[in-house]
């Protein structure tokens, strides 16, 4: 990866070498079956190579181009994969207390977030990209046929028929056939690409070029990964570094990894990363349990549990080197005595509080490893998307589940009206 280090830190405490060494042997054949021609769920794989010469994506580029020029928002209705990916990456890109032009809707059931939010749409230009391969589920639709009747009741059929984007199955699902009937533009999303790797799709390329970002870069970060993983080398190939940790932590009784960041604008990446890794592995009683924190906020209230509660959790740190940004002022009075911090930049203060709590946490007796990142960007974050999801698939393999299928998702949606 080329702005991302990852360390392993004090692994070897836990985790015996010649094992770690001995799962490249485990790992090359199960990556075998993420062979697209061979899996019906893995388009994500090359998806990177090919898809930026792509008409398609050519055409993503065009509507995001004159939905910023001709409307004040596009809200992108979905849940789970269809919405995670993209708020990730304009969360993690979108500067602090910024208005971004994609607002996000229909991932939940409450009645004041969409009461408010029709209130706020009453007066302004805006676009609506629903996202369903079906068109069934529940949150979006309910949330999609209020939108969809505000825009009725604004513009004339013309215009509706513009303001309206289905991203959707190619060619079956009621959100095809309404689209269909009603003349609404669409996208599609590949029958063999789940929702949550759909995120360099035009499930998530869309909303992040409305936003103003660089979905050109996205890719090319996911393509560098893409090439790197395929070494069949434990010492070069961090996939499989990772891959192997994750595999033999759980197996020696870890049951909680967790995501700690020292960037809150990466709040909504580790979201995408827990659905990532939640619907992937937690099946037949198996699976890490995928938790997150956001420091230094959380270590005044869950560091506590991480420092000195129950052995059962490993710790995956992303720490982002934005160094220069902001130097701490010296004080002449100095009441709060803190000139001895006067020749740092924040950053640097941030820096310390990130090493200072990975030590902290190794002494603890939890397990760490580090992504230690350059730069927050598109390519980056490309980087990082890819990374998880080919570990997240493998990892699925090896524990013996399909990390493709989400069967308990369904649970509560038949029971939802059986009262």
């Amino acid at each position: 990866m080329k702005n991302i280090s990852f360390k392993l830190n004090d692994i070897f405490d836990y985790i015996d070498k010649q094992v770690f060494d001995s799962y490249l042997d485990k790992i090359v054949p199960v990556e075998q079956k993420l062979d697209p021609e061979k899996n019906d769920w893995t388009g994500w794989y090359n998806l990177p190579e090919f898809y930026p010469n792509s008409d398609e994506f050519a055409k993503i580029l065009e509507t995001a181009k004159e939905i910023r020029s001709s409307g004040d928002y596009l809200v992108v209705i979905g849940i789970g994969g269809s919405y995670l990916g993209a708020r990730a990456i304009i969360e993690a890109l979108t500067m602090p207390f910024e208005h971004s032009k994609v607002i996000f809707a229909g991932y939940n059931l409450e009645p004041e977030y969409l009461d408010k939010l029709l209130k706020f749409l009453a007066d302004k230009d805006f676009y609506i990209n629903v996202i369903s391969k079906s068109g069934t589920t529940i949150e979006p639709s309910v949330t999609f046929r209020f939108l969809k009747q505000l825009l009725e009741k604004k513009y004339n059929v013309q215009e509706v028929q513009k303001r309206i984007i289905a991203t959707t199955d190619k060619s079956k699902g009621l959100l095809r056939e309404l689209s269909n009937k009603n003349g609404y533009r669409t996208f599609i999303i590949p029958n063999n690409i789940g929702g949550r790797f759909s995120v360099l799709t035009p499930v998530g390329l869309l909303p992040i070029a409305v936003a103003g970002f660089d979905i050109r870069k996205l890719l090319e970060g996911a393509f560098v990964v893409q090439q790197e993983s395929l070494i069949k080398d434990m010492d070069k190939n961090f996939v499989y570094q990772y891959v192997a940790v994750r595999d033999i932590l759980y197996n020696n009784g870890k049951k909680i990894e967790i995501l700690s960041s020292f960037n809150s604008s990466l709040r909504y990446f580790s979201e995408w990363w827990k659905q990532l890794f939640g619907e992937s592995e937690g099946k037949d009683n198996k699976g890490l349990f995928p938790a997150s924190t956001v420091f230094t906020t959380d270590l005044h209230s869950l560091g506590q549990w991480i420092q000195d509660g129950p052995r059962i959790i490993f710790e995956t740190f992303l720490f982002v080197n934005q160094s220069n940004i902001l130097n701490f002022p010296e004080d002449k009075e100095n009441i709060d005595q803190l000139n001895y911090l006067k020749d740092f930049d924040v950053n640097e203060i941030n820096k310390r509080a990130y090493l200072g709590t990975l030590q902290a946490h190794q002494d603890g007796g939890v397990p760490c490893l580090s992504f230690e990142i350059d730069k927050i960007d598109e390519f980056v974050l490309g980087e990082l998307i890819y990374f998880f999801e080919k570990t997240t698939a493998l990892n699925g393999y090896l524990l013996g589940v399909n990390p493709f299928n989400q069967p308990g998702v369904e649970a509560y949606k038949k029971n939802m009206f059986s009262y």
